[in-house]
C-alpha cells in the first residue's frame, strides 16, 4: 500500500476523533470550570492554598466525566474489554495532565504573584488546559485506546479485526508516521 493510500484513510479516522475528543473535552472543560469556581468562591473560601486544592479537586471531577466520554464515544472503536486496565491507564494519564495546569497555577499564584480569580482561571483553563490537552490526547490516542492494541485483542481473539462497524477502523493506524 502506498503512501497515498494510506493516508487519505488515515485522516478520515484521525479528524472525526479529535472532533469528539474536543466534544468531550468541552464538557470536561465546563464540569472543570464550574466545580473549580463554587469551590474558590464558596467551598474553600478561608482556605490556605484553595487554588491549589480546587484546581486538583476540579480536574480529578473532569477526569470522571471525560473517562466516560472518551470511553464510550470519542474513542469508543478502539476500546478495550479490560475496563479496569484502561481505566487504570486513562487515570494515569489524567493525573499527569494534571500536574500541568497544577504547574501553571503555581507558577502564576506563587512565582509571578497573579493572585486574582481571572488569573487563577487563565492559568488553569487557558493555559493549563492548553498544554494539557495536547498531551492528553497523544497519550490516550497512542496508549491507552491505541488502535494497535484493539488490533492485537483481536487478532488473540481469533478475530481478523476488531468489531467496530467502520471499514476505516480496521485499516491499520501507523499514528503521524507516513503522513
Amino acid at each position: 500500500m502506498t503512501t497515498e493510500t494510506a493516508t487519505p484513510a488515515h485522516k478520515a479516522r484521525l479528524l472525526p476523533q479529535l472532533i469528539k475528543f474536543g466534544a468531550v473535552g468541552a464538557v470536561g472543560f465546563v464540569v472543570n470550570l464550574v466545580v473549580f469556581n463554587v469551590l474558590m468562591v464558596v467551598v474553600l473560601v478561608n482556605v490556605p492554598h484553595k487554588t491549589l486544592y480546587a484546581t486538583a479537586i476540579a480536574t480529578l471531577v473532569a477526569i470522571g466525566a471525560n473517562w466516560l466520554g472518551n470511553r464510550y464515544w470519542a474513542f469508543s472503536s478502539n476500546r478495550s474489554d479490560n475496563a479496569t486496565r484502561e481505566g487504570v491507564e486513562f487515570f494515569v494519564v489524567s493525573l499527569a495532565g494534571m500536574a500541568i495546569p497544577l504547574l501553571c497555577v503555581w507558577v502564576s499564584h506563587y512565582l509571578l504573584g497573579f493572585q486574582s480569580l481571572l488569573a487563577d482561571n487563565i492559568a488553569n483553563n487557558v493555559v493549563g488546559l492548553a498544554l494539557g490537552t495536547v498531551f492528553r490526547f497523544a497519550f490516550y490516542r497512542w496508549w491507552v485506546f491505541s488502535p494497535d492494541r484493539a488490533a492485537s485483542r483481536a487478532k488473540r481473539a481469533g478475530r481478523r479485526r476488531p468489531i467496530t462497524g467502520s471499514t476505516l477502523a480496521a485499516a491499520p493506524d501507523r499514528g503521524l508516521v507516513g503522513d
